[in-house]
């Protein structure tokens, strides 16, 4: 895999720092700027190019949903990822409708890291398995749950796979099926659970106890 330029939106300046400390010494990784708010990122983004934002939620200024909007209107191929802390769930809607490839606690370890810019870098996307139990805990609170939506098994395959962050290619690979099946079987997964994107039908997978974590 290419190098991974990453920019870091966070109004905390130490864990702007912490942040870049362990990216800095990962393989394959470089953090091309910071921001500290979501104008100033929009700012930089006009300065210099990036593959992946890692993107906090609440910031002074301009926030992450606000910041997130903006800068996917501008470039639809920016990969941001949400940095998140429990008790922002929420915000998870909105950052899903921006359009988010992911989801990571503040106080993921390095491997988990590692894990989300790569599967998110290679096409895919992440949600942090501590945050997907959650939203399931906070589900099983909900006195009415959402339609049924009757899927076949390898549609049900499909979605396990894209819930583990897999990219087309890697689900083409793993059940041994073209890459234009995997892309019809995830168009008829995002009409039948009428999601805009792969993180938003995560969350629907979650919500409907559709799969398991």
């Amino acid at each position: 895999m290419n190098e991974q330029k990453i920019i870091i939106v966070d109004d905390h300046k130490i864990f702007r720092k912490g942040l870049r400390f362990l990216l800095d010494d990962m393989e394959g990784i470089h953090v091309v700027g910071e921001a500290e708010n979501g104008q100033e990122f929009l700012d930089l983004l006009k300065l210099t190019t990036t593959d992946i934002v890692l993107m906090d939620i609440n910031m002074p200024k301009m926030n992450g949903i606000d910041a997130t909007i903006h800068a996917l209107r501008e470039n639809p191929n920016l990969n941001i990822i949400v940095l998140s802390m429990h008790g922002e769930e929420q915000y998870y809607d909105k950052m899903v409708e921006a359009g988010v490839k992911g989801f990571l606690l503040k106080n993921s370890d390095v491997d988990e890291l590692s894990t989300a810019i790569n599967m998110v870098g290679a096409g895919g996307s992440y949600f942090s398995q501590e945050l997907l139990v959650g939203i399931l805990n906070k589900r099983k609170q909900q006195k009415n749950p959402s339609e049924v939506v009757h899927f076949t098994d390898r549609e049900l395959e499909v979605l396990q796979l894209i819930c583990k962050g897999y990219s087309n290619n890697k689900i083409a690979d793993t059940l041994y099926i073209s890459i234009r099946t995997v892309e019809r079987h995830r168009a008829n997964l995002l009409s039948k659970t009428n999601c805009a994107n792969s993180i938003a039908m995560v969350m629907y997978a979650v919500k409907n106890n559709i799969i398991e974590i």
